[in-house]
């Protein structure tokens, strides 16, 4: 069973990304091993940072990297390290959440392994925006895009994250090419997720510059794609920024994909108290 989680973990997490994976071969064969649960938390935790659930993100690490230390398990306690940080820092914890990807980052280097660098570079560059070091995060994201080119499923994030750092610098043209050619390749690689969240970076950008209409065109047509996931954060703030974007006009857009049975979906999600889930402290834009 455990080992059906660990594997599940993994493939959901390379269906996100668009990547074709294979697990990596466990020193034990025994499927209830601890090696197999640490594996299987900790593919759970970079989901769900994946899927911005943040706090149980945080929680899912916290136990992989308990478990990988216990077990002398350099890898996965590094990858631990990594995503229990970018949880963090997005759950307002920034400065520990920076300290946590660079041990983890160290502790990669120590073991030589350099698979995954992208998308650890990508949270860093995420954890130092959420610290305010736009800048730092500017150049973060730089080192990431050419980090590792057969990381191909992390750069339309890694373009649309240069985006938005330079839209905050004012470098509009510049900005919107980034999320155009995020959403080109996001297509390209048929990584939904990666494709709606540049489309509503571009969106946001279009509409300061008065080109409403396109953006509520193009986020009406990703957002009309999914089927499922609503529950999500990047679903529920698309359905927000369409709204926002023209009540009347982005309804009918959506309503003619979906039908009226969809738009007025219940698009919250209760925590495991039974409460709304808080929001978290810094979103990853």
């Amino acid at each position: 069973m455990r080992s059906s989680a660990a594997a599940a973990a993994r493939q959901c997490r390379c269906r996100v990304l668009g990547l074709r994976c294979q697990a990596p071969t466990p020193n034990t064969q025994d499927p209830n091993s601890p090696w197999h649960l640490a594996w299987a938390e900790w593919g759970a935790a970079a989901l769900c940072v994946m899927l911005r659930d943040y706090e149980q993100a945080a929680a899912l690490a916290a136990q992989a990297l308990a478990r990988a230390e216990t077990l002398e398990s350099p890898e996965v306690a590094a990858l631990s390290r990594v995503t229990l940080g970018a949880a963090r820092a997005q759950l307002g914890q920034a400065s520990e959440g920076l300290a946590l990807i660079r041990q983890g980052m160290v502790q990669r280097r120590e073991i030589g392994v350099r698979v995954g660098l992208t998308s650890t570079l990508t949270g860093l560059a995420h954890a130092q925006t959420c610290a305010g070091a736009v800048d730092d995060a500017l150049v973060t994201v730089e080192q990431a895009l050419p980090a590792n080119p057969e990381e191909r499923a992390y750069r339309p994030e890694n373009l649309r994250l240069r985006g938005e750092r330079r839209r905050a610098r004012g470098e509009t043209e510049l900005a919107e090419a980034d999320f155009r050619e995020a959403i080109a390749l996001a297509q390209q690689m048929g990584a939904k997720m990666r494709q709606l969240r540049a489309t509503m970076s571009l969106a946001r950008l279009l509409d300061v510059e008065g080109q409403r209409e396109e953006a509520r065109t193009m986020l009406a047509a990703i957002y009309g794609w999914f089927t499922e996931g609503f529950d999500t954060l990047d679903l529920k703030e698309a359905k927000a920024l369409l709204e926002e974007l023209g009540e009347t006009g982005g309804r009918a857009l959506v309503v003619r994909l979906l039908g009226d049975q969809r738009w007025t979906m219940p698009h919250t999600r209760s925590g495991p108290s039974g409460g709304r889930q808080r929001s978290v402290q810094c979103r990853n834009k």
